[in-house]
């Protein structure tokens, strides 16, 4: 459903993160004051169940799953909430849907779109053995110079070859990444969006293409791997039983966008500089710099650096850190064991914390499954040589000047690889609002920083509709330049 460039469309943004999920209605008027509006209309939980029992064949057997059927009721209670509040609004209703989500995670199809298996977490230690396999078959250097990827010892290719041991395995044709399997639950349309399908450790950043002999040397047969799709091409309108469950007009389309959350997050990066890097700061950190050619060389694998696929061709060249997954599970510690503590006021509290206590590696492989995180990064602190921290407000000062120590590691290494002079750090999403790490994180880079907005994986959910529906035009500084109106909060170092 096109419509008129100037005009005003809504669309629908379903932004899935590793801890929650919200769906955004989308306001969009270029001629506006303000040309984006998000309006939040649903967001719910989202965490992974620990599954014990064997005789649950149809979960795919014990470890971490993702409640996914659980996540496609609460998209269409938000779908409804949608339409209803654009009729609240006065607006028109929804033209489109995109979906965006975290990236690796996938469910396997059978011959009849049937899923096989509850679709694991990445936090599942079964992976390990992947490794070992895939490491087995592909030494580490010629695996980098196809895919360019990071080596995260979760990223699809291993996952898969941990699942070739699983019963369902023989009866599986077609892997689906998250946002692509719930894209194909709202439309019957199966594809995989190339920003996602980046990372998955199986496309050529080369060639965009699927590295068709690297699955044939793992083993995994090409046909399971879908037809590829754009961010802006179209999957189709909405299943029957889809407009039943949610209002929505029979018209309404799904439509692709990064759905790869850090694809969408970096395309509403208000930078007016390519000479920027940027920190999408959530559960994880993604830190590094857009690019428009891989960077495949020894010094980037050595400095465990990926390629993943952005909007419009751009490369994301980044690092992944562990991010607020480690506040953030420190909270739920505190809260299980009857004593939780209050966010803000234990950021206030840290901020008083003089500087130069201890300094962890936020990437640790021991900080990765859930737990207990306190007692992990004592742990690390005590191993390392460092006092722990003597309480809540200490720990806490330790993982955000922990992260701001990677942060400036990453954001020089970025520089030293690709030449770029960096001028300035744009943070978005959560992170920037937290204002002690943004301090913190213009300290350690000795650069500014500029923080928000954000809502920008949703901004950029929602651009890459309006853009694809003919609402707005333009390249990726064109949509940037729509989010320049909403001021940044800035921060010097000193």
């Amino acid at each position: 459903m096109a419509t008129t460039p100037g005009s005003g469309l809504t669309v629908v943004a379903v932004d899935l993160g590793a801890s929650s999920g919200r769906v955004m209605l989308g306001e969009v008027c270029p001629s506006a004051v303000e040309p984006v509006r998000l309006h939040e209309v649903h967001r719910f939980g989202n965490e992974p169940v620990q599954l014990t029992e064997r005789g649950l064949a149809h979960a795919g057997g014990t470890g971490l799953h993702w409640n996914l059927t659980g996540l496609f009721a609460e998209i269409l209670v938000g779908l409804r909430k949608a339409g209803t509040e654009a009729v609240r609004l006065g607006l028109p209703a929804p033209s489109s849907i995109g979906i965006d989500s975290w990236a690796v995670d996938y469910g396997l199809l059978d011959a009849d779109g049937a899923l096989l298996a509850t679709p694991y977490c990445y936090r599942d230690p079964r992976t390990a053995a992947g490794v070992a396999q895939v490491h087995a078959a592909v030494d580490p250097l010629q695996l980098y110079a196809v895919n360019g990827l990071q080596f995260l010892p979760f990223n699809t290719l291993y996952q898969l070859a941990a699942d070739q041991h699983s019963a369902h395995w023989p009866a599986a044709r077609t892997m689906l990444l998250l946002p692509d399997l719930l894209g194909y639950w709202l439309t019957g349309s199966i594809g995989a969006e190339v920003t996602n399908a980046s990372t998955t450790g199986l496309l050529d950043v080369t060639t965009g293409q699927w590295a068709a002999d690297l699955a044939d040397t793992l083993a995994i047969p090409l046909t399971m791997l879908p037809p590829l799709r754009h961010p802006g091409e179209t999957l189709g309108p909405l299943l029957p039983h889809v407009v039943e469950a949610t209002g929505l007009p029979p018209a309404t389309t799904v439509t692709a966008v990064g759905s790869h959350d850090t694809a969408s997050a970096v395309v509403a990066v208000p930078a007016v500089s390519r000479n920027v890097a940027y920190i999408a700061s959530g559960t994880w950190s993604l830190v590094g710099v857009e690019l428009d050619r891989p960077v495949l060389t020894e010094a980037g694998r050595a400095a465990n650096f990926t390629n993943e696929g952005g909007v419009d061709g751009r490369i994301r060249y980044l690092r992944n850190v562990m991010g607020l997954w480690l506040l953030s599970e420190s909270l739920r510690t505190w809260e299980r064991t009857g004593s939780p503590t209050d966010l803000d006021r234990i950021l206030a509290a840290a901020a008083e914390v003089p500087a130069g206590g201890p300094v962890v590696d936020p990437d640790d492989a021991r900080f990765l499954p859930p737990g207990d995180m306190p007692s992990r990064i004592e742990d690390a602190c005590a191993e390392a040589g460092l006092t722990p921290p003597a309480d809540r407000p200490g720990l806490v000062r330790c993982i955000l000047d922990s992260l701001a120590a990677a942060y400036a590691r990453t954001v020089d290494d970025a520089a030293r690889l690709t030449g770029i002079e960096v001028e300035a750090v744009h943070v978005v999403g959560g992170g920037s609002l937290n204002p002690l790490l943004c301090r913190l994180t213009a300290e350690a880079t000795g650069l500014p920083v500029l923080a928000g907005p954000v809502e920008a994986t949703a901004l950029g959910n929602v651009l890459v509709q309006a853009r694809a529906l003919g609402a707005v035009a333009g390249g990726l500084e064109d949509l940037r330049g729509l989010l320049r109106v909403t001021p940044l909060t800035s921060y010097l170092p000193t």
